[in-house]
C-alpha cells in the first residue's frame, strides 16, 4: 500500500473518530473510503469494526478517567440496549438499503429540531432521573434504541445521546460517555461475527484504528473541557449534515 493511502486512511479515521465520540454517523466517512479502497461492503463493514472497537476502548478510558462515567451506575443501562440490538439484527436480514437510508434521515432532520428545542435540557442535564437501577421506562426506551441500532445500526448514536439525554437526565458531556460505553459493550460480538466469517481487512483496520483512537482521545478531553455547550454546537452540525447525506441531497448537489 502507497505511503499516501495510509496517511489518508489515518486523516480520514481521526475525523471518524472525533465525530464519533461526539455526536456520531463517523462510519459515514470511513465506510465509502475503505470500499473505495477495493474492499468488498461487507469486508469494509467488518474492517470498521476494528476501529470502532478500539476507538470506543480510549474513549471510555479517557472519560473513565476524567470521571465522566460511573461503570457500577451505568452498565444496568447497557444490557437492554444489548438485548435489543441482538434481536433487531436477525429482523434485518432483508431491509431495503435505499428506504434504510431515508427513514434514518427522516428521523435526523426531527431530531436536530428536538436539540434545538430547549437547549438546557441538553447543556445542563437534569439530577434526579437516573437511579441507581433503570426504571421500567429508561429499559423500554434503551430496549428499543439497542433494537433500532440492531435492525439498522446508522445513525444509532443520536439517537443513544437523545435516549440518554432526555430520559436519564445526562448532559451531553456524561451522555456522550455513556453513549460510547453501550456501544463498546456490543461491538465485541458484531466482531466476533465478522472475524468468524473472514469478513475483515486486518491491516487496514489497524491502519483505520490509529485515526479513530487519535480522534477519539482528543473529542474526549475537548467534550470535557470545553462542556456540554461546546458539544451541543457539534452534535447539531453532524446531525444536519448526516441528514442532508442520507436522505441524498449532498448527493444530489455533488452530481448537479
Amino acid at each position: 500500500m502507497e505511503w499516501y493511502f495510509i496517511l489518508a486512511i489515518i486523516a480520514v479515521g481521526l475525523f471518524a473518530g472525533f465525530i464519533n465520540t461526539l455526536a456520531g454517523s463517523g462510519s459515514l466517512l470511513t465506510l465509502p473510503l475503505l470500499i473505495f479502497l477495493g474492499l468488498p461492503a461487507n469486508v469494509a463493514n467488518g474492517t470498521n469494526r476494528i476501529a470502532i472497537l478500539l476507538q470506543n476502548i480510549v474513549a471510555v478510558s479517557s472519560f473513565k478517567q476524567q470521571k465522566a462515567i460511573n461503570f457500577k451506575e451505568n452498565i444496568w443501562i447497557t444490557i437492554p440496549a444489548i438485548i435489543g440490538s441482538l434481536i433487531g439484527a436477525n429482523l434485518a436480514i432483508n431491509l431495503n438499503e435505499d428506504i434504510m437510508k431515508k427513514t434514518i434521515g427522516g428521523l435526523l432532520v426531527f431530531m436536530f429540531f428536538i436539540i434545538l428545542y430547549k437547549p438546557d435540557r441538553w447543556i445542563k442535564g437534569k439530577a434526579g432521573l437516573m437511579k441507581s437501577k433503570p426504571s421500567i421506562i429508561q429499559i423500554i426506551v434503551f430496549f428499543c434504541i439497542g433494537l433500532y441500532g440492531g435492525f439498522i445500526q446508522a445513525g444509532v448514536g443520536f439517537f443513544l445521546l437523545a435516549g440518554l439525554v432526555l430520559s436519564t437526565g445526562f448532559d451531553l458531556v456524561k451522555a456522550n460517555a455513556v453513549k460510547l460505553l453501550i456501544v463498546l459493550a456490543y461491538t465485541p460480538f458484531a466482531l466476533a461475527v465478522f472475524m468468524y466469517n473472514n469478513q475483515i481487512n486486518y491491516k487496514i483496520g489497524l491502519i483505520l484504528a490509529i485515526g479513530n483512537m487519535a480522534g477519539a482521545f482528543i473529542a474526549s478531553r475537548l467534550a470535557v473541557s470545553w462542556g456540554p455547550k461546546f458539544v451541543r454546537y457539534i452534535l447539531l452540525i453532524i446531525v444536519f449534515i448526516a441528514a442532508l447525506k442520507l436522505v441524498g441531497i449532498i448527493d444530489w448537489l455533488i452530481k448537479y
